[in-house]
């Protein structure tokens, strides 16, 4: 199969021309559908929103008879009457036409069949996936997939693709029905009578012991013992986040710029006369570390130095990390048990158990954690998930400056910190809960059986996950770090500092030197925590400047990212409620301390 994007027009990332000629993938959630997407199509896929929406989808294309034909990847959806934006999008898409793989989890046929049916009353080209063909084994389930075929009146193919099972089979049949056109349409009746029927006429299921498995599925959905699973599991994963990520800066990336990449940029420096408009852009300007004036790669803010180092040595390696936990914990299946245990904590914050993902992984970057609101199925949600993680939630660097700078006070400083922005992270998920408009329905989701991940499906989901960060981040970074040397050189924060100087005490209780690190927190959070060092403050008021810091502005690379996310109308939006939060939360400390 051929993953390269086909040679077809595109209008807001929706394929145009022969919609006979596409393949789409359609199917419950959680039925392995996007495994399959990745065994027909490879690595060579692209996320794009549908037009007019939030709501993505991916494209890919395999060969079809001698030709490459697209294959789209539809929003999961139970039935063709829409309840959310998601289902809407599957609708519309199937409306435009192609030969449909209705993707079905075997080891729940039942459920399943409701969409089945559905797509063949409108009498569509189809294929049936009967897919976790290997776990009916396990399960004790018997389909008869002849009887199966005949009731339904298309192919159906066994699949397991996990371990590729069946695909050649199912390759096969797309071509055999794209070739045939549209079979009858299946007449109009009582969709879960005819349901019973085929159920009870191709289905058998004998009784067999639990399993080790089976007791693992209950005890980790069950409240009393499925919360503190998933906090072991949280904990787990986050740690898991850190580490690695934290092991690919110092053990690869930076060694990479030291050795390789600070020869070229000295040396360009010096071609370049070490200073100047043009130096300071792309190289950036010398800073002082530890007595020595020297080119630094998350200070100078040059191009080729902090810009490159920010996307590189500093960002990617979490965002590495963070898929491949996330890959792990899907292809496991235990993400929707997660969302549904934490569902009622979340839906107080105005979100869907989904959201604890991108929250909990941007405690190791941000960048990560807003491009993980992908996940959530509504603007609305991304907005909130997205305006907490940048307001409440601080990065590892962040966390290990404020450990570093509080931690000789003794440890209860630094949980005062966490306590904050605790409350003012549920104060603040309350109030634009409680201000938005939209409903937000209950979440409902199909939970899989525990499955063996597979390694090969996991590094295709890891390079195309990556490949579309380093397009779509580095060049707003990149821009970002320009207009920020731009905004510095104007001298605009020394003003800032000098406006904002004198309120610092009357309002926050700091002294005006803080403001300089207040404003230079938009570059960098965690350097300007550093800034607050040599200022000898005491450990209530570094408690208030660094609460201060985390929750206003992210640092530039997560603010280029909420950019991207969230377009230029509510990025505005949660800058101006970072700013209040900010101001509120200072005056309440300065108050309280």
């Amino acid at each position: 199969m051929s993953g390269a994007r086909p040679d077809t027009d595109h209008r807001g990332g929706m394929t145009v021309g022969n919609s006979a000629r596409r393949v789409l993938l359609v199917g419950n959630p959680n039925v392995g559908k996007s495994v399959v997407f990745s065994r027909l199509t490879g690595v060579g896929t692209m996320s794009s929103n549908y037009p007019g929406t939030t709501v993505e989808f991916l494209e890919g294309s395999m060969q079809l008879s001698g030709e490459r034909v697209p294959v789209i990847d539809v929003p999961g959806t139970y039935s063709l009457e829409a309840t959310c934006a998601a289902e809407d999008v599957a609708c519309r898409i199937l409306e435009e036409g192609g030969v449909v793989v209705n993707v079905v989890d075997a080891t729940n046929l039942e459920r399943n069949l409701t969409l089945t049916l559905h797509l063949r009353q409108r009498g569509l080209p189809m294929v049936v996936a009967l897919n976790l063909w290997d776990e009916t084994k396990h399960r004790g389930i018997h389909i008869d997939v002849e009887a199966l075929s005949r009731r339904l009146g298309v192919p159906v193919v066994p699949t397991s693709a996990i371990a590729g099972v069946g695909i050649k089979d199912l390759v096969d049949a797309i071509e055999q029905v794209a070739g045939a056109g549209a079979p009858d349409m299946l007449p109009a009746g009582d969709v879960w009578c005819m349901i019973g029927s085929i159920a009870a006429e191709v289905q058998q299921i004998e009784h067999r012991h639990h399993t080790w498995r089976d007791v693992l599925e209950e005890v980790s959905i069950r409240p009393v013992t499925g919360i503190p699973f998933g906090m072991l599991v949280i904990i787990l994963a986050f740690t898991t986040v850190r580490f690695v990520g934290e092991m690919i800066i110092g053990v690869v990336m930076e060694p990479l710029f030291e050795t390789l990449w600070r020869p070229v940029v000295t040396v360009l420096s010096e071609a370049l006369g070490k200073a100047g408009f043009v130096h300071d852009i792309l190289v950036g300007s010398y800073v002082v570390v530890d007595g020595v004036r020297m080119l630094d790669f998350t200070q100078s803010f040059g191009l080729l130095t902090t810009g490159l180092f920010v996307v590189f040595g500093m960002v990617m390696p979490y965002v590495i990390a963070f898929y491949l936990v996330l890959g792990l914990m899907e292809d496991i299946g235990y993400l929707p048990r997660l969302a549904i245990l934490l569902d009622r904590v979340m839906h107080r914050l105005g979100l869907h158990g989904y959201a604890v993902i991108p929250i909990l992984l941007g405690f190791g970057c941000n960048v990560p954690g807003i491009l993980a609101t992908r996940v959530l199925d509504t603007r609305r949600e991304r907005f909130i998930a997205a305006t907490l993680i940048s307001i409440g939630v601080p990065c590892a660097s962040l966390q290990a400056m404020m450990f570093g700078l509080l931690g000789p006070f003794g440890v209860r400083y630094v949980l005062l910190i966490y306590g904050i922005l605790l409350l003012v992270w549920f104060v603040l998920g309350t109030a634009l809960r409680l201000t938005s408009r939209d409903f937000l329905p209950e979440i409902i989701l199909e939970i899989p059986p525990y499955r063996r991940p597979a390694l090969g499906t996991l590094w295709k989901k890891l390079v195309m996950r990556l490949r579309g960060f380093l397009f779509e981040a580095v060049p707003i970074v990149l821009v970002g770090v320009v207009v920020i040397d731009l905004v510095y050189m104007s001298g605009a924060f020394d003003v800032i500092a000098r406006i904002t100087g004198p309120l610092m005490d009357r309002l926050f209780g700091l002294p005006p030197e803080a403001a300089l690190a207040l404003a230079v927190g938009f570059l960098r959070k965690d350097v300007a925590i550093g800034m607050l060092a040599p200022l000898g403050l005491p450990p209530l008021a570094l408690v208030k400047a660094s609460v201060m810091l985390a929750v206003t502005f992210p640092c530039i690379a997560t603010y280029a990212v909420m950019l991207r996310e969230l377009g230029w109308l509510d990025m505005l939006k949660a800058t101006g409620i970072m700013i209040a939060v900010s101001i509120v939360t200072g005056i309440g400390m300065n108050v309280v301390f």
